[in-house]
């Protein structure tokens, strides 16, 4: 396409939802020998780490495939990106007041899709929330 062209439709947004995160899975990866976990964490510290064999592929122009079940006590979605199921690396979260933990990566708990997930972070402060996540 040219420059000034306006491009095809990747997904639809319906209401208040926001695109957070985008990762490619190759189709050999996709493949049940090599095992991926999608890695989500909530701004009120809830996280969790879903198998990606329960999303189901989705062409051009998709509305998406519901990941969490977003209440008020885990709040919306701050981060979520594709890691390996046996990844033994660490999982950083930092809070916007500056609480840092470090935690396994394999001690987050595999949930299924639509799940609240669980505690991975409790703050120090009350009306604190989670400011970034990242796997080191």
């Amino acid at each position: 396409m040219g420059r000034v062209a306006a491009g095809v439709r990747g997904i639809k947004l319906r209401g208040n939802d926001v695109v957070i995160s985008m990762d490619v899975l190759d189709g050999e990866d996709f493949d049940k020998k090599k095992r991926y976990h999608l890695l989500v964490v909530t701004v009120n510290g809830y996280g969790k780490r879903t198998d990606v064999i329960e999303y189901k592929v989705q062409g051009r122009g998709g509305s998406g495939i519901k990941t969490a079940n977003v209440t008020t006590k885990t709040g919306p979605v701050v981060d979520a990106r594709l890691v390996n199921a046996k990844d033994e690396r660490d999982l950083f979260v930092i809070s916007s007041a500056g609480q840092v933990i470090r935690l396994p990566l394999v001690s987050v708990s595999v949930l299924g899709r639509a799940t609240q997930g669980v505690r991975v972070m409790r703050f120090k402060k009350a009306g604190d929330s989670i400011a970034s996540v990242t796997v080191v």
